[in-house]
């Protein structure tokens, strides 16, 4: 009986001798928490002012007609660019052309008869010639007794006579040379009315919709706008920022071109470079504000008029301790970021944020350059956590392994 007691005791101690041995805290706590990390850096930020402006067009015309008249033909395709110079529409020129032919019609009469009052002229000249001789004659032959009055009456009348008509005949062709001069003035303005039958563009720009379709009759400068053109190259961006920086946009104008940068609401990551080209002369009292203008090359029709954007109008620049946005969280002291110490652990620090740019975020207060910040994986944390910096593509799939 003790035999198989101790028998059995044996084997008992032998299956507990061949059990491994159950695991153990390790000394350093809970494992490290895998967070994403950045240095915070001072950079050179340019100080700006935003607001949300609008697109305008550097110039837009409403093409009319300067005659009347059938629309024969349309030479553009709506909403086409066209270049300053190109046709656009056509007028029924056959009422022009006829007119310009009686004007020269009438140059051509008019000339001639300057022509026939030149020609009497010179004849009525040689009969005064020979008439004012035939006067001098008779009034010493008159004063002498010799001829009878009533023939130097006659030889009187004849001579006024004809210098009457000498008179008539100078007169005649200074009115003819200015109906020569009117009927010239005519054929220019025949001419003109016969070029406006073709309409050519005033301008390089984007023809907008077509208002008048061919076949319709047109008045000449009337209310009736044919096609309204655009440019846009360049093109304007208008824009309100706050009275308060009026002073010194006005100085820093004054002596160099601000550069203004437009980005695209519906897509950030298109922008444009331009300057300041206007200040407005008044401030609008009922906002506060006043109003710029600034000029855009536009070389590859970014922009379009009437179109919104987010407008920045740099005024200057300055050094800032700046960390990526997503670094700073909210809390209920205020906002913060967790700054890593040389020990890889963690500690919540209250921050002064300044703007954002370029999803970058100023640290007015809190953060000295050189410091290290978690800008991914903050939700895990606590004061006083662990971490292991990894990159942030990487934190989800750390986070599984655990």
């Amino acid at each position: 009986m003790r035999l198989g007691l101790l028998v059995l005791l044996a084997v008992l101690l032998a299956g507990c001798g061949s059990e491994k041995p159950a695991p153990t805290a390790g000394p350093a706590g809970p494992p490290a928490t895998p967070v994403s990390v950045i240095t915070a850096v001072r950079e050179v930020l340019p100080v700006e002012v935003t607001a949300v402006g609008t697109v305008e067009p550097f110039r837009t015309v409403q093409v009319k007609s300067q005659v009347a008249g059938d629309l024969v033909g349309v030479r553009f395709a709506e909403g086409s660019y066209v270049k300053q110079g190109d046709p656009l529409f056509e007028i029924d020129a056959r009422p022009y052309r006829q007119a310009l032919s009686q004007a020269e019609a009438n140059l051509l009469k008019d000339q001639a008869q300057v022509l026939q009052a030149q020609a009497n002229l010179g004849r009525d000249n040689a009969q005064l010639k020979t008439a004012e001789a035939d006067a001098k004659r008779y009034d010493e032959l008159f004063k002498q007794g010799i001829a009878a009055r009533n023939q130097f009456d006659q030889v009187q009348t004849t001579f006024e006579a004809l210098k009457e008509s000498v008179r008539a005949d100078q007169a005649s062709i200074e009115s003819a040379k200015a109906s020569i001069e009117g009927d010239r003035a005519a054929i220019e303005r025949a001419k003109l009315d016969l070029s406006y039958c073709e309409i050519r563009s005033p301008l390089s720009g984007r023809t907008g919709n077509l208002l008048v379709h061919q076949g319709n009759y047109v008045k000449a400068n009337g209310d009736t706008t044919l096609v309204v053109i655009n440019q846009v190259e360049p093109v304007f961006v208008s824009f309100g920022v706050p009275e308060q920086y009026l002073a010194e946009i006005r100085t820093r104008s004054a002596n160099a071109k601000l550069p203004v940068e437009v980005h695209l609401k519906e897509d950030s990551a298109k922008k444009a470079a331009g300057s300041l080209a206007v200040i407005d002369n008044a401030v609008d009292a009922a906002t506060g504000t006043i109003k710029l203008k600034a000029v855009f090359a536009n070389a590859e029709r970014l922009l379009w008029p009437g179109q919104f954007v987010n407008a920045a109008l740099r005024l200057d620049a300055r050094e800032a301790t700046v960390v990526p946005a997503e670094a700073v969280q909210a809390g209920q002291r205020g906002q913060f970021v967790y700054v890593v110490k040389k020990d890889q652990t963690v500690e919540p620090r209250i921050v002064t944020a300044g703007r954002t740019f370029a999803g970058k975020i100023v640290l007015e207060k809190g953060v000295a350059p050189g410091e290290t910040v978690v800008t991914d994986g903050q939700l895990r944390l606590f004061p006083g956590a662990r971490i292991q910096a990894v990159p942030a593509s990487n934190i989800d799939s750390r986070e599984l392994q655990l």
